[in-house]
């Protein structure tokens, strides 16, 4: 393993039935991430994708190849961009696992998580046992 080395990548679909099934798995039925209506009253582009699920997916990026999430360490995100999910055509999120540095034990990964071609989350980084 060598920094700059592409582990993972991967491009997720949401669709607004997505942010349903999140809504009801997290309890966090928030109306922005449902109804329009309510994301244009608060001064919102759109419907948005929980945070947290954005955060979720990206790092089950790298689970495949880590090959068990119990090697995760820490992990942390900066929300820099919200992700718009229209009614339509929905969002693509896309994630690139990228090594950013290795020590004797541990190695850091840094997540490049972009929509529509703009980074959603910044400082994405996970620190890893080896």
């Amino acid at each position: 393993m060598n920094v700059g080395d592409i582990v993972a990548e991967r491009s997720v679909h949401l669709t607004r039935e997505s942010l349903v099934r999140y809504a009801g798995a997290s309890g966090d039925f928030n109306p922005i991430h449902y109804r329009d209506d309510v994301a244009a009253r608060v001064g919102l582009p759109g419907v948005l994708a929980h945070g947290m699920l954005t955060m979720g997916l990206a790092v089950q990026t790298i689970v495949p190849w880590l090959g068990d999430a119990g090697r995760i360490l820490e992990y942390g995100v900066r929300f820099t961009r919200p992700v718009v999910v229209d009614p339509e055509t929905g969002a693509d999120v896309a994630v690139v696992a990228k090594v950013g540095a290795v020590d004797d034990e541990s190695a850091r990964i840094d997540l490049t998580v972009t929509c529509a071609e703009a980074t959603v989350l910044g400082k994405a980084q996970v620190r890893i046992r080896l």
